[in-house]
């Protein structure tokens, strides 16, 4: 069957996954639109695509609306990592919030198909293992990650109000640990972290004793899973929990690294941070049901490719 070619909106298209949903989409065939403000994203994460005659690219930041005429949205605009969410947390909730009406009110007048990247962190610090979609999770209201986690959460809920009161087309993916070429080195993220001081020969920083888990979904499998769901049936809407089962504790990622990388960093422990999650790993079994998806990429070599982009700059 030919493919139809859509008008399709990407914001934080220039940002780690962003510009990997771009790559793909315009791949396929369609007519992509990447919207970034670049507070974390890099124009030269899409170098590639900018001769491209289906792609374009605009510098806005989405808290201020935005007028186009798209058949679907992507909203992944929002950093993603404590050490850049945490810098300004007013215009990280803004960039949710404000983010997430300015976006479904595009929709609305479009009526496209909209996407929400979503996030594990609406479960806080779980106390139940694995995070199932029915879950409500555990999050302090009030702390350091709560301009991330509550955003989040606020931007799920007007996605469900939009749905519920306008009848707009949603998709809601909780995305998981994800990590791959075009990660942000100084983004303060683990396996960013781990292979940029290993190819240092820095000390590798644990925080806490290493025993909390992660799981690691490496980036061609998420983009695979959101186009998946975004071809989903209408009634389809998640929110839905995209990750990688298999779960790692950190110090066993860590040791991988350091394997991978013939590195001869030492590892050294600081204090874990407040409100850390202990544990996360994603239940996919509705996802696995609904969009036939479930990760390829191992471990090991999504590492190995990971560290092949990390030694092109450092």
């Amino acid at each position: 069957m030919d493919h139809i070619r859509k008008r399709v909106l990407v914001t934080g298209g220039a940002g780690f996954l962003g510009s990997h949903l771009c790559q793909a989409l315009v791949d396929a065939g369609d007519d992509v639109l990447c919207v970034d403000n670049y507070f974390t994203g890099q124009k030269k994460n899409i170098e590639s695509l900018l001769g491209r005659p289906n792609f374009e690219l605009l510098r806005h930041d989405i808290t201020f609306p935005l007028y186009v005429e798209v058949d679907e949205i992507y909203n992944l605009a929002c950093p993603a990592s404590p050490i850049h969410y945490q810098f300004d947390p007013v215009q990280t909730t803004k960039t949710s919030v404000h983010g997430a009406i300015n976006v479904l009110g595009l929709a609305k007048r479009t009526k496209a198909k909209i996407f929400q990247a979503s996030t594990s962190e609406v479960y806080g610090d779980p106390k139940i293992h694995p995070q199932t979609e029915a879950y409500w999770g555990h999050v302090n209201p009030i702390g350091f990650r709560a301009c991330y986690d509550e955003g989040k959460r606020c931007a799920e809920t007007l996605f469900f109000d939009y749905h519920r009161q306008h009848r707009l087309t949603i998709k809601v993916a909780r995305i998981f640990n994800t990590y791959g070429p075009r990660m942000h080195p100084n983004d303060g993220r683990v396996v960013s972290n781990f292979i940029v001081q290993a190819l240092k020969g820095e000390p590798i920083t644990i925080y806490g004793d290493g025993t909390q888990t992660r799981s690691f979904c490496f980036v061609d499998d998420m983009i695979d899973a959101f186009m998946a769901f975004m071809a989903t049936a209408k009634a389809v809407t998640g929110p839905m929990n995209l990750g990688n089962p298999s779960e790692f504790s950190i110090l066993e990622l860590a040791e991988k690294i350091l394997a991978l990388t013939r590195s001869r960093s030492k590892i050294i422990h600081e204090a874990l941070p407040k409100d850390d999650p202990v544990q996360r790993k994603p239940d996919i079994s509705l996802a696995q049901r609904e969009i036939d998806w479930q990760p390829t990429v191992g471990l090991e070599e999504g590492l190995e490719r990971t560290i092949f982009y990390f030694k092109g700059f450092l």
